[in-house]
């Protein structure tokens, strides 16, 4: 199985050279080639790595080279006109901002929801919502231009948590690391992220869910638009939907 590469954000800001030396488009007939690049929210990062994976399987003449950072900074970059060939964001106002560089209607392929997270050793004695409130816990969020950071603002008002983050993060990503290596009493995060260190972490449900959705599109400056079409197909199939079931997220 070919792995398929994970690039740093800045990828999305320099040329990419095709594979094999040849150009970024699709074969003649049915047969496809080249290179496409998937910009993807870090809560994708597991199931669009073992997506792509499966799909360079599928077509061994196609590189699929991996983006992931905060929706909200893919969508500014695509808008930018930044090379890439897939978007997908972790909310639909992520993917409203980038809609100039859109080829076609944005469909929405899972859904995902907020946890408290805590390490698996809970030195706070994290309970609920309601234990950031004391001043002496630090917990983290993402910022609040990523999706994830939106959602944590909402559940903290909503909760009327006055007790302010010790940072703010830059994605999803980021905030589970800092509860992981035991540098946060807490963070709030995807569910998805949550089960996917499960031994590391004890998550606890919010008092009222709050859950956002994943769409994904393919970008008018798309260099391969046959191969870029293709991989979404394979995203918003009944393989990538299970895919997506077993990493915890939810149906559209």
């Amino acid at each position: 199985m070919r792995t398929a590469r994970a690039l740093v954000p800045l990828a999305l800001l320099l040329p990419l050279a095709a594979c094999g030396g040849g150009e970024d488009a699709a074969g003649d007939g049915d047969e496809l080639s080249g290179t496409i690049t998937v910009s993807a929210a870090a809560s994708l990062t597991g199931t669009f790595t073992e997506l792509a994976e499966q799909f360079q399987d599928e077509h061994p003449d196609v590189e699929v080279e991996l983006v992931f950072d905060s929706s909200g900074t893919l969508a500014d970059q695509a808008n930018e006109g930044a090379p890439g060939d897939v978007l997908a964001t972790a909310d639909t106002a992520s993917m409203e901002r980038a809609v100039d560089a859109q080829a076609g209607s944005p469909v929405t392929f899972a859904t995902n929801d907020l946890v408290l997270v805590a390490p698996i050793d809970n030195p706070a004695g994290i309970a609920d919502l309601s234990s950031l409130d004391d001043p002496s816990v630090t917990y983290v969020i993402c910022v609040e231009t990523a999706p994830c950071g939106g959602l944590a603002q909402e559940a903290l008002e909503e909760a009327g948590i006055t007790n302010e983050p010790a940072s703010l993060e830059p994605d999803v990503k980021a905030t589970l690391s800092r509860v992981v290596a035991d540098e946060a009493d807490a963070g709030l995060v995807y569910r998805t992220d949550a089960l996917a260190e499960e031994d590391a972490v004890v998550s606890f449900d919010l008092p009222t869910p709050l859950a956002t959705e994943y769409p994904i599109t393919r970008l008018d400056q798309s260099r391969n638009p046959d191969a870029a079409q293709a991989f979404i197909d394979l995203v918003l199939s009944e393989v990538g939907s299970s895919v997506f079931s077993e990493a915890g997220f939810g149906t559209p």
